[in-house]
């Protein structure tokens, strides 16, 4: 019997061991991970069961959808959050009017035409307006807008708050799903004499389309909660407001901050309210952008 024959079942019983001592830590790996997720899980789903228990009563009210809170008393528990939900999607619109053709801008230039000083210039920018918080960006726009420009206090000055904490989002999106292109469409297009700006438009852009709309929407989700800058840029109004230059206009955050000091039941109701059809309304775009990536890709 050769040495060879004899060393099998020694590394047969090595293999074995290390096979047995992968499992294990493959088995405490995956029990980490869950009990990590369990946890982390947990107060969201906790948060969520109070707001729904707490605001469904008021969500689903005759004319919480369609109708203000104009003429209604603060111990009332009448109207709707009609004018909030418009003054929240219009600043979130107007917005993403403005953050998202600078950021997709930003991002073509940062991948396709990146390098030098401009674009290590960009880079540190998006990374500093990515830290920002949101109330140094009301102040900074009040301080410009407000104070040295002599415009007044409006719910466009609001919308361009939020576009300095969008567009961070949307730059750093777009830059990477422009970078999950694979280069080979790009040098295929080159070999057919096809210019890069025509490249990018006609190729690059729409291949990573589904991804950089995901991120669009998930960033106009992302600010559409914020309070400080509703806070420090406009003030609040009962009653709809369509003109955004000029005059209060309500938000959803707006309304949560007033209410608060209401010091009635109907206050209370309306708080939890507000926060469910706020929730509601970061659901619906979260839904959107799953379901526009999904019917993107399957066109392809």
């Amino acid at each position: 019997m050769t040495s060879a024959t004899l060393d099998q079942p020694v590394k047969q019983r090595a293999f074995r061991a290390i096979s047995v001592g992968r499992k294990i830590k493959n088995n405490i790996a995956a029990v980490l991970f869950v009990v990590a997720f369990v946890i982390a899980v947990i107060p969201l789903v906790w948060v969520l069961g109070v707001v729904i228990a707490r605001g469904w009563y008021a969500v689903t009210r005759q004319g919480w959808w369609t109708h203000s809170l104009q003429g209604v008393l603060p111990e009332q528990f009448a109207g709707g959050v009609y004018h909030a939900i418009y003054g929240t999607l219009v600043q979130a619109a107007v917005a993403a009017i403005l953050a998202v053709p600078l950021g997709l801008m930003a991002a073509v230039f940062l991948v396709e035409y990146g390098g030098g000083p401009l674009a290590r210039t960009t880079t540190f920018m998006v990374d500093v307006l990515a830290g920002v918080p949101s109330i140094v960006a009301a102040l900074f726009i009040f301080s410009l807008w407000i104070t040295t420009l002599g415009f007044q206090q409006s719910s466009f000055a609001v919308s361009l708050a939020l576009v300095l904490l969008m567009l961070p989002v949307v730059v750093r999106n777009t830059e990477e799903m422009l970078k999950l292109v694979p280069d080979e469409l790009r040098e295929a297009s080159y070999a057919l004499g096809v210019p890069k700006f025509t490249t990018i438009l006609r190729i690059v852009v729409p291949t990573a389309l589904p991804g950089i709309i995901s991120g669009i929407l998930l960033s106009v989700a992302r600010v559409i909660g914020e309070t400080a800058p509703v806070l420090v840029l406009v003030g609040y109004s009962r009653a709809i407001n369509y003109d955004i230059f000029h005059g209060n206009m309500a938000s959803l955050p707006l309304l949560i901050y007033t209410e608060l000091t209401n010091p009635q039941h109907a206050g209370a109701l309306r708080i939890w309210g507000a926060g469910l059809t706020l929730i509601i309304l970061v659901g619906v775009l979260n839904l959107l952008a799953a379901v526009a990536t999904r019917i993107l890709m399957s066109r392809r």
